[in-house]
């Protein structure tokens, strides 16, 4: 049973939950002890409330689950967790998760709450309406990061929370071409929603966010905003790993047809992972190189 409710509870799309992470990082603070523990805490906050999310989704849509090749054999699905057992376990994570959340700070609670609501409502009905079914996806990304800033009481970027829902939406948009394509002329009975997108509609969408997305990031790199605030242009020299790892998702995604899970294919795929660790490492060192030669030029000034 406890299999079945961490199974349910999907820990693979845990890693979705790291776009917390970017309010310390992008303020510089990843060094200061109580605010990376406050930062730990709220990620494995977050982690709860989702898990959460994917249990009452899961029941709900249990019998939609049923027509598709691989979500028939989730846990609520096949029977191997009955539904009451998961409501109620859903509804304990929930309430604790929201009881630590509101004593972390009544900011942070409240943004654990409207996710948690918001999430909800696509469940049960949001799901449904084409096109704002991304959007609120990609929403969820955005709270995520206004949730690691406000926890450490932080401001983030605007350039950050936009690059933030692009690069949300772009996933979602290529999570919604694989369903299309896998479950063809079952498409209705599985996800209602998808009868109303097309292989076409899609593909021009994802283009068109392909392109904002790159085009916001570069912009972030090089805004007045984040050279005075980091006291550095260098940013910008990131901008070829974004570039890499967007083309090799689409790459996946068009030629090996592996949209359909994003966790996955940022933890599984090689050339992905390395992409991704050399943008962190870059990203740390231009930001926090500079923050340290400062210190260093004040220290002996």
């Amino acid at each position: 049973m406890l299999t079945a409710l961490i199974e349910t509870m999907r820990p693979r799309q845990w890693t979705k939950n790291f776009v917390i992470f970017a309010g310390i990082l992008f303020t510089q603070n990843l060094h200061v002890p109580h605010l990376l523990l406050k930062t730990i805490v709220a990620f494995f906050l977050f982690c709860m409330i989702s898990g959460s999310v994917y249990i009452f989704n899961d029941v709900l849509d249990y019998k939609r689950d049923l027509a598709h090749p691989q979500k028939k054999f989730r846990p609520i699905a096949s029977g191997r967790f009955p539904r009451h057992y998961a409501l109620i376990a859903g509804s304990v994570i929930c309430l604790l998760t929201l009881f630590f959340s509101f004593i972390m700070s009544i900011e942070f609670g409240s943004i654990t709450l409207i996710y948690f609501l918001l999430n909800l409502a696509y469940s049960m009905y949001l799901k449904n309406i084409v096109i704002l079914d991304v959007i609120i996806i990609a929403s969820g990304f955005v709270l995520r990061a206004v949730a690691g800033a406000r926890v450490i009481e932080v401001s983030v970027s605007h350039w950050l929370l936009v690059c933030t829902f692009l690069l949300a939406l772009f996933l979602a948009l290529c999570k919604r071409r694989h369903e299309l394509k896998l479950i063809e002329d079952n498409a209705a009975n599985h996800r209602a929603v998808l009868v109303e997108y097309s292989s076409k509609l899609l593909d021009q969408m994802v283009a068109i966010v392909t392109a904002g997305a790159l085009m916001a990031y570069a912009l972030y790199t090089i805004s007045p905003e984040v050279t005075n605030r980091f006291g550095t242009d260098k940013l910008v020299y990131t901008v070829p790993f974004v570039l890499f790892a967007i083309f090799r998702y689409l790459y996946l995604v068009l030629n090996r047809n592996l949209g359909g899970s994003p966790e996955r294919v940022l933890i599984q795929d090689k050339a992905m992972v390395i992409d991704i660790v050399l943008w962190v490492i870059a990203v740390v060192g231009i930001l926090y190189f500079t923050k340290i030669k400062e210190q260093i030029i004040v220290l002996f000034s």
